[in-house]
């Protein structure tokens, strides 16, 4: 059951929200937090028919997070591999040698747009109508990040020609219609807002066109409603339902190409933006098409997410993450207690190790994990690990994600690392030996 905000936080959340739309100049704004599962506050601003909940707006972007589940759903189901150059399943363009999970990161070098007119303002045809030559490669493969509209249109493509059907039928089918997102189609239905373009220097506005992007659909096609989008935030927020194994949606979440350990940063992971914001993790998306911005954004941890939607082009201060401060500042989140748990390894396993000179610390964590990293207030490589069948530890973040910890009586290994129980253990395997001297003053 959804719990509502409180009568205070609502005040507070409704004020900033019609401080976004005054400023802002957006024609309506529609706004709400997402928690327990649903809307636990929303609010409508400007001209917007009521209920608010169920106006329909253009996502944008956020397409391209709903493309991302299905060619997720493809990789568990066996029928592709992230690692797959997009030639052994969408033969014939130039971009056949980089790998499906590139292009799911912007990381395959993509042009940023199709070829053509403006896409998002002129109606699109098929793959074979884009003409794609080498010009549209403007990166090598995984060189650096580069945002690409066009390579999303083309995995909607692959996801039309695994399952035979047009990519509006695959999502709606296998990501919308389980959801419960009934109110979400590639064309507005029923009550939809104008898309509208503000003048920048008087306050009258402009009606945006609204089409059909073809091939390019995947990449910003859908509309939806407040009431949709929430329960798409509800998705990213663990409630997947039979749409996507929960361990699929974290391996999406994961940074790619920026260390998450630092204070700040703004990343990328497959079909999900993720951003560093006040010490907080943000998983989401952001879209904009003319004549319409949108947003949605959780906090995995506090298990807290906020949605917005616009129909203006562009100037629309930045709301979601204020509505996330806000309701962290009101309402702080009751954690679960702390409960005694047997650890996944024998209790002498755990404490310091030293890599070389340097201690650093063994503990178990809940879940069955394992982390190894410097003492407090110390500097140093630090990860979690989960284990494998075998025996072995696999990391799952930081330095040593992917990496193999092996655990003897004696020491650890891991990536060549030997880490024991005194500095340079001279009965321990240490790489390259310990001097028989010893330590010397």
């Amino acid at each position: 059951m959804v719990e509502p905000v409180l009568p205070a936080t609502a005040r507070t959340l409704l004020a900033r929200t019609a401080r976004v739309q005054r400023d802002s100049r957006a024609p309506s704004l529609v706004a709400g937090v997402v928690r327990d599962g649903g809307l636990a506050w929303s609010a409508g601003r400007g001209d917007v028919d009521e209920p608010h909940t169920d106006v329909q707006y253009r996502l944008g972007s956020i397409s391209k997070t709903v493309t991302a589940v299905v060619v997720m759903r493809l990789r568990d189901e066996g029928r592709l591999g992230l690692d797959d150059p997009l030639e052994q399943h969408l033969p014939g363009t130039p971009l056949g040698d980089r790998t499906i999970g590139q292009l799911l990161a912007h990381l395959a070098g993509a042009t940023s747009e199709s070829p053509g007119g403006w896409w998002e303002r002129v109606p699109g045809g098929s793959l074979a109508d884009l003409q794609l030559t080498d010009t549209d490669v403007v990166l090598g493969a995984a060189r650096r990040f580069h945002y690409s509209n066009l390579g999303f249109g083309l995995l909607g493509e692959l996801v039309a020609r695994h399952r035979r059907r047009p990519w509006e039928d695959v999502v709606r089918d296998e990501v919308l219609g389980p959801l419960g997102m009934t109110r979400t189609t590639p064309r507005p239905s029923g009550r939809a807002a104008q898309g509208c373009a503000v003048h920048p220097w008087a306050d009258v506005v402009l009606p945006e066109p609204e089409h059909d992007a073809g091939v390019m659909a995947a990449a910003g096609q859908l509309w939806a409603t407040l009431a949709d989008l929430a329960r798409f935030g509800a998705f990213l927020l663990g409630d997947t339902g039979d749409v996507l194994a929960p361990a699929t949606q974290e391996e999406m979440t994961v940074p790619a190409g920026v260390d998450p350990s630092v204070p700040g940063w703004s990343a990328y992971g497959l079909g999900l933006q993720v951003l560093r914001v006040d010490g907080h993790t943000l998983v989401g998306h952001g879209g904009s098409m003319p004549g319409f911005l949108a947003g949605v954004f959780v906090d995995r941890v506090e298990q807290l997410g906020a949605v917005s939607l616009a129909n203006t082009t562009s100037g629309l201060e930045p709301l979601v993450p204020g509505l996330l401060s806000d309701v962290r500042s009101a309402e702080p989140r009751v954690v679960e207690a702390w409960t005694p748990s047997t650890p996944p390894v024998p209790l002498e396993v755990l404490g310091v190790w030293f890599w070389g000179p340097a201690p650093h610390v063994l503990r178990a964590q809940p879940g069955g994990l394992l982390h190894l990293g410097p003492l407090p207030g110390r500097a140093g490589r630090a990860s979690r690990f989960t284990a494998r069948e075998d025996g072995t530890w696999v990391g799952l973040d930081g330095y040593y994600a992917g990496e193999t910890l092996r655990i003897a009586p004696d020491h650890l290994d891991l990536a060549t690392f030997v880490f024991t129980r005194t500095p340079y253990d001279p009965d321990a395997p240490v790489p390259g030996g310990v001097d028989e001297r010893g330590w010397q003053g």
